[in-house]
């Protein structure tokens, strides 16, 4: 999940250090000699659009990030590209999704649940705990497969006892989402652009606390964009924690836009390992288009990832 501070362009540390961004790269002839020099190969193969999908990846599409195309209009068009479902959406979005066919792939949990009132804190839990019974419910109604959470700010909070209090409280939710067949995600979140403060930005602090819970119904949503910010090499990172992923965001690095060739991520590779894993959850798309034709860049990336 994102705010509108997501287009914000990596800090001056971070492009000292090599991370430069996307703007940058793309100011004069040396940024477009290297963008040329560093287009990768499989930028030929998305010539062949119309061609039919591979499926290996289940696609789906964050509808925050393309809210400006009428529901009407974007369902049918994501669903002529190939993708199945849509992410971060709530109740009231499941009429529009059922008549158009398609899946809600991750359910927003409201009650006052936020990126930054999360479950770290003891004092939070009853709020975060409601919120995420009355999504369960409603996902296993709809037979939806998951539903968000978050670990909240850390605000002088140890991480360490952050990480007992989120154990503590999902075990309290794991057997309810367990019995309806429902997976209770969180999300992965940078702390060095976006989302300053945020606990769960460690790959490895949410892998242990996953497994301290040892919930199969208490997973990861693991944003590629936002742990590749945090340091993650993904194609290295993924299958040593696979074990504890139920679902993926994606987003062009360092900028959060297209994932084509213009950023740093090659998204063909890390799908071909996620799918080498055997995932059979969904992959949606969470980047912000910065082309004048959203839906082309939407497709685009469907194609990437089609391996």
């Amino acid at each position: 999940m994102a705010a509108p501070d997501d287009r914000e362009e990596l800090p001056p540390a971070l492009r000292a250090a090599g991370c430069l961004s996307r703007r940058g790269l793309l100011k004069g002839l040396a940024g477009a000699a290297a963008l040329a020099a560093a287009r990768p190969a499989w930028a030929a193969e998305l010539k062949q659009e119309g061609a039919p999908l591979k499926g290996r990846i289940k696609q789906s599409v964050s509808r925050w990030c393309f809210s400006k195309i009428p529901w009407d209009e974007f369902c049918p068009a994501i669903l002529k590209m190939g993708i199945k479902g849509v992410d971060l959406v709530g109740p009231g979005d499941f009429a529009t999704l059922k008549k158009h066919g398609l899946v809600a792939t991750m359910i927003n949990v409201g009650g006052g649940m936020s990126i930054a009132r999360g479950l770290n804190r003891k004092e939070n839990h009853e709020m975060c705990l409601a919120g995420l019974r009355k999504a369960i419910e409603a996902a296993a109604e709809n037979a939806y497969p998951n539903v968000i959470c978050f670990s909240g700010n850390r605000e002088g909070l140890d991480d360490a006892a952050g990480a007992a209090n989120c154990v503590e409280g999902l075990k309290r939710i794991a057997p309810l989402a367990e019995e309806k067949k429902v997976t209770v995600c969180m999300e992965l979140l940078n702390s060095k652009v976006n989302h300053k403060d945020y606990m769960a930005d460690n790959t490895m602090w949410a892998v242990d606390m996953c497994r301290k819970v040892g919930s199969p119904r208490i997973k990861l949503l693991y944003d590629i964009y936002h742990q590749a910010i945090m340091g993650d090499k993904p194609e290295e990172v993924i299958p040593k924690v696979i074990d504890c992923v139920a679902h993926f965001h994606t987003g062009g690095v360092p900028g959060r836009a297209e994932i084509d060739e213009t950023q740093t991520l090659d998204y063909k590779a890390i799908m071909k390992v996620i799918a080498s894993t055997k995932y059979d959850g969904w992959v949606a798309h969470e980047f912000i288009p910065r082309s004048k034709e959203p839906l082309k860049s939407l497709e685009q990336a469907v194609r990437i990832c089609d391996v």
